[in-house]
């Protein structure tokens, strides 16, 4: 085969869109950026954060910018604004629309998506179920397609807060809770939970730029 044309052959290969193992089509229907207001006069870090709603799965892109702006707000304490956040409509069998390791692996797989990635789905299939789940480093050596990914299902509590919450394990890659009054990391979220301690700051913003996910802001954002 000349040259020329192997190339072009691989060209409208990578063109075709993605495919399930059954041949059900995976694709990106819409992209959207959300705008936040900034949170943090002088930030020290910027995250570029990816949200991913599968279609059919329930969400309101409403429900999901208010939840968003709200985290913004939680995750400022640390110094770290949102610098990006673009919002995919994702176009996937309807079996996927639940979080299920086994198939969400198949998803996150065929649509390589930047991270992190926050899916919002209709349900889970995990046991025991969660309404929200963050997939670190640390816990994703059996199913590396999905670190550091967040799972947030329809109907979960407090989303802004759950939402800070989980994208808080993604960036410490840390399971760890607090049993301090008030702290975001408790193992429930409720409405007066949204404190984050100095330590907790330190480790999420050392660990996440060592892990490439976050970044130093600029200079001219800490001098505005």
């Amino acid at each position: 085969m000349k040259p020329c044309l192997r190339a072009l052959l691989i060209a409208l290969l990578l063109a075709l869109p993605a495919q399930a193992q059954d041949g059900g089509p995976f694709g990106i229907l819409e992209r959207r950026e959300l705008p936040l207001e900034r949170t943090v006069a002088f930030p020290t870090h910027t995250l570029r954060l990816t949200l991913a709603q599968i279609d059919g799965s329930g969400w309101a892109p409403e429900s999901i910018h208010i939840a968003l702006g709200e985290s913004a707000k939680i995750l400022g304490q640390c110094g770290i604004i949102l610098e990006k956040t673009e919002l995919i409509l994702v176009r996937a069998p309807e079996r996927y629309r639940d979080f299920h390791s086994p198939r969400s692996r198949e998803l996150a797989r065929a649509l390589p998506l930047e991270k992190p990635t926050v899916y919002f789905v209709a349900g889970t299939r995990q046991r025991p179920a969660f309404e929200a789940e963050a997939i670190g480093r640390g816990n994703s050596r059996t199913r590396p397609e999905l670190a550091d990914t967040v799972w947030v299902t329809r109907g979960t509590r407090d989303l802004g807060i759950a939402l800070a919450h989980e994208l808080a394990h993604i960036l410490m890659d840390s399971g760890e809770h607090s049993d301090q009054p008030g702290n975001l990391m408790r193992d429930e979220t409720a409405p007066e939970s949204t404190r984050l301690s100095a330590a907790q700051c330190a480790q999420m913003r050392e660990t996440a730029t060592s892990n490439g996910l976050l970044r130093y802001a600029r200079r001219r954002d800490r001098s505005e």
